[in-house]
C-alpha cells in the first residue's frame, strides 16, 4: 500500500493550534470552521438548498453524491425545501453505499441501521412534500445485481456537481478504505478509477461503527458493504467534506488539510481530480489534543 505519511509530518501537522489553521497558505483544501456542529451542519445544510436554487434558475439538471450520514444537515436543507417550495425534479443523487450481509446480501429495506436506503428514506426522502421530492428514478442506489449502472449512468449524465461526503478516521471516502490486504497491490490511480463494487469492510472501521453506535459490540455491525468508486466522485467538479464527530476524526482533518496523496488515507487522492473542495467542520474537531498536550512525543 502506497503510505508516504511519516510519523514526524503527522505530529507536526497534529500540533497547530486550530486558530492558528485558517491563516496557513499550505492547505490542501478550503476550511471553513464554526464553534460547533449545530453551526456547520446549518451551513451545509443551506449550501445544498442554494446550490438546488442556483441549478433550477438554470434550468439545469443537478447531480449528487450523498452519504447516509452525518444527517444533521439534512434538517436544514429539507425545512428549507418545504417551506420555500424548492422543486427537487432536475436533482439527481447517486447513494454512496449499502450495508450486506456476511454472504454478501442486502438487508430488508427498512429504518434499521442495516439499512442505508431505509434510513434515507426515513431521514430524507419522507420528509420532503411529495410534490417537491427526487423522483424515484433519480435516486441512484449501488445493487449487486447491477454493479455498473452507477457508473455508466455517472457517465451518461455527464459526472457530478457536488460531492458531498463524510469522512472516516482513516480517510475512508464511501466505503473507499485504505486497502490494507497484501494482496491488494494498487497505485493510487488504479484506486482512484475504481468502479461501484462490493467488499469487505476494514477491522478498524467496524471497530470504530461498533464503538460509535453499539457499545463496541462488533457483531451488531454489518460485515460487508456495496460501494461506489472513487471513479464517479472525481467526476465532480466541487466537493463538500461534513466532518464534525470530534475525538473520532480530529487526525484525519489535518491529514485532509496538509498530506500529499496517499493510499493510507484514501481522501487525500481526490484533490487530484476534484478542483474545489471545502472541508466544513467545528472546533471541537479541529482542536487536536496533541496541540495542547504533547507528553510522551
Amino acid at each position: 500500500m502506497d503510505n508516504n505519511i511519516s510519523r514526524q509530518d503527522l505530529f507536526d501537522w497534529c500540533s497547530i493550534p486550530y486558530q492558528d489553521l485558517a491563516d496557513r497558505k499550505d492547505l490542501k483544501v478550503k476550511l471553513n470552521m464554526k464553534p460547533d456542529r449545530a453551526q456547520i451542519m446549518e451551513v451545509i445544510g443551506n449550501m445544498m438548498a442554494d446550490e438546488v436554487l442556483a441549478f433550477n434558475k438554470a434550468g439545469k439538471t443537478l447531480k449528487w453524491v450523498l452519504p447516509a450520514g452525518p444527517t444533521d444537515e439534512y434538517d436544514v436543507f429539507i425545512r428549507r425545501i418545504n417551506r420555500e417550495r424548492i422543486s427537487l425534479k432536475n436533482l439527481w443523487i447517486f447513494h454512496m453505499d449499502e450495508f450486506l450481509d456476511w454472504e454478501g446480501r442486502p438487508y430488508p429495506v427498512a429504518d434499521t441501521y442495516e439499512s442505508l436506503e431505509g434510513t434515507m428514506n426515513a431521514c430524507f426522502y419522507n420528509r420532503i412534500d411529495p410534490e417537491l421530492t427526487v423522483p424515484p428514478a433519480q435516486r441512484i442506489w449501488p445493487r449487486i445485481d447491477d454493479l455498473d449502472r452507477p457508473d455508466a449512468l455517472c457517465k451518461e449524465l455527464g459526472g457530478i456537481d457536488t460531492l458531498w461526503a463524510g469522512i472516516g478516521a482513516k480517510g475512508l471516502v464511501a466505503f473507499n478504505e485504505p486497502p490494507y490486504r497484501y494482496t491488494m497491490r494498487l497505485s493510487m490511480e488504479e484506486y482512484a478509477a475504481s468502479k461501484t463494487r462490493i467488499l469487505d469492510l476494514n477491522d478498524d472501521t467496524i471497530v470504530a461503527l461498533s464503538h460509535r453506535s453499539f457499545g463496541g459490540c462488533y457483531d451488531a455491525v454489518p460485515p460487508r458493504a456495496v460501494t461506489i468508486g472513487f471513479g464517479i466522485m472525481t467526476t465532480a467538479k466541487r466537493a463538500v467534506y461534513m466532518v464534525a464527530t470530534g475525538t473520532w476524526k480530529q487526525t484525519v482533518v489535518r491529514v485532509i488539510l496538509f498530506s500529499e496523496p496517499t493510499l493510507e488515507y484514501p481522501v487525500t487522492l481526490l484533490p487530484r481530480y476534484i478542483p474545489d473542495i471545502t472541508l466544513c467542520t467545528d472546533y471541537n474537531t479541529m482542536d487536536h489534543p496533541l496541540s495542547r498536550e504533547l507528553k510522551g512525543w
